[in-house]
């Protein structure tokens, strides 16, 4: 890997990783184990600084990279954020996309950008990580059998 490239990726990699401050991350992560614990659908978050093209159509390209079109129910929701290109998207996976619809996701992103524009980057994140948690309750209940299929962490590299 060329020299330039290397410092490049590594430079976009740590603005992405230094978006949300550590506390902000733990309240991220809470808020994916809270949201997590009365379903049996899966939340990531991905950051990565920028984002080229479409954000949706990069969202895809990660959710399949993350793995996430593997869950048993098909519910799993991909919160994508690309920090210095100042775009975020949502998707839910087939299952929870049917019983939501592109209407919710997009209140969702609405809702991320008007917290990020007041500065509430962390807390707003998690609100709305808690608020997709509820419409997963609803649609996809926990069982006493089910095992939590991915990772709760945030994602920097897909």
């Amino acid at each position: 890997m060329p020299l330039a490239y290397a410092i490049l990726k590594n430079l976009f990699v740590n603005t992405a990783e230094k978006f949300f401050t550590k506390e902000e991350q733990d309240l991220i992560v809470s808020a994916i184990n809270t949201a997590e614990k009365n379903t049996s659908g899966e939340i990531r978050v991905h950051l990565e600084a920028i984002c080229y093209g479409d954000a949706m159509v990069r969202a895809k390209k990660v959710f399949t990279k993350l793995g996430m079109q593997k869950t048993k129910e098909q519910n799993g929701i991909l919160i994508y954020i690309a920090t210095d290109s100042h775009k975020i998207a949502v998707i839910g996976d087939a299952g929870i996309h049917k019983k939501l619809g592109a209407e919710y996701w997009d209140k969702i992103v609405q809702g991320l950008v008007s917290k990020f524009k007041n500065g509430e980057h962390g807390a707003g994140l998690a609100d709305a990580i808690i608020d997709c948690g509820k419409q997963l309750q609803h649609y996809f209940p926990f069982a006493s059998d089910d095992k939590n299929e991915l990772n709760d962490s945030i994602s920097f590299k897909a």
